[in-house]
């Protein structure tokens, strides 16, 4: 991916300068901080304590299973900022990147903004529930364990996330300029991530990030919507073209963003971005989450279609999205990408387990 130039940069800020923004929250005076009141975001960590609602402060959080069980090659996504490239790059063959799936190493995955609880503290490791992945494990949100670092509490930040509107990156990657998370290059955040808008003009956006603080994204880079307001009923093209974007993308287990999925991951991201909310794993896709059940006969495209650890079995291990005429779009395993492939020559053992039509 090309990253943008200092010159780049520079222009973006100095255009940002001299912008009249348009304030985008419920109460201009107090939301949109102008460059003289500009100060810098709280350290993550920051009034993170057992029972707290907090938000990740990294471009992505990766939950594990349990405290302390990364690699050394996994430390870059650990930190404050993480860099993710990097952890991917550390992860070239298909045995090192599939050791994060061999016992369920990881749980999940959280976007920067993203709301979480904190359940637990255990040294400088919190056990989160991320509240936007439903789960039946827990009401309150998917369960795992990350680094106390990569959150920070933001009482502010949490009441512009329901006054103001929101700024939702629908390019792959973006970058959040003008702010120290990410340094002179700026913070990269994945598609979906969604943060309260303070201003805009002079095609950038101004947005609240999480510890105090605003940054800079450019305006072609994200969608603006007003406050309680839903997007607009998607089509099943609009769901599946969203998916197609992705295509060579290599997996990555508990993977939700534009650096990696898994196939749950996959699904729930994409028609999560259209405002349309799945379980998290693909088991209680197809059994919890209330869509209707449809006969392989009666298959039709954009519906979600599930395959069995056995044939016959009940424990549901995979998920994709049918394109029609026996082609399936997916993220398989570690050791492939975001693909398109037949269904018959996908499921060669019969376990074909069922399947849910999420848009009608």
């Amino acid at each position: 991916m090309t990253h943008d130039s200092d010159i780049s940069r520079r222009a973006l800020l100095a255009g940002a300068a001299g912008a009249a923004l348009t304030v985008g929250a419920a109460n201009p005076a107090s939301a949109a901080p102008g460059p003289a009141r500009r100060h810098l975001p709280r350290p993550g960590g920051t009034g993170i304590v057992p029972g707290v609602t907090a938000f990740v402060q990294v471009s992505v959080a990766t939950a594990w299973s349990e405290p302390r069980l990364a690699r050394p090659l996994d430390r870059p996504s650990l930190t404050n900022p993480v860099d993710l490239d990097a952890w991917n790059a550390a992860m070239p063959d298909t045995a090192i990147r599939a050791w994060l799936s061999e016992g369920s190493k990881l749980e999940t995955q959280a976007m920067f903004g993203r709301r979480v609880i904190v359940d637990r503290i255990d040294g400088d490791w919190a056990r989160i529930l991320v509240v936007d992945q439903p789960t039946p494990r827990d009401p309150r949100g998917y369960p795992g364990w990350v680094p106390v670092c990569q959150l920070v509490a933001d009482e502010r930040f949490a009441q512009l996330t329901s006054s103001t509107s929101t700024a939702i990156v629908r390019a792959s990657r973006a970058r959040l300029y003008g702010t120290p998370l990410g340094g002179r290059r700026g913070l990269p955040v994945s598609f979906d991530t969604a943060l309260p808008v303070l201003g805009a003009g002079h095609g950038v956006v101004r947005v609240a990030i999480p510890g105090g603080g605003w940054a800079l994204v450019r305006r072609r880079d994200v969608t603006l919507r007003a406050p309680g307001r839903k997007p607009p009923t998607p089509t099943v093209e609009d769901v599946i073209a969203t998916g197609l974007r992705f295509l060579g993308l290599r997996y990555l287990w508990a993977g939700v963003s534009a650096w990696g999925f898994d196939c749950s991951g996959f699904t729930s991201t994409i028609f999560h971005h259209h405002g349309i909310t799945l379980p998290r794993d693909s088991g209680p896709q197809l059994n919890t989450s209330g869509f209707p059940k449809v006969e392989r006969s009666d298959l039709r495209r954009g519906d979600l279609v599930f395959f069995a650890s056995t044939p016959g079995g009940s424990r549901i291990r995979h998920v994709a999205v049918h394109l029609g005429d026996d082609m399936i779009l997916q993220s398989p395993n570690s050791a492939r990408s975001v693909e398109v492939m037949s269904l018959s020559e996908y499921d060669t053992k019969g376990e074909y387990a069922g399947a849910v039509r999420v848009i009608p």
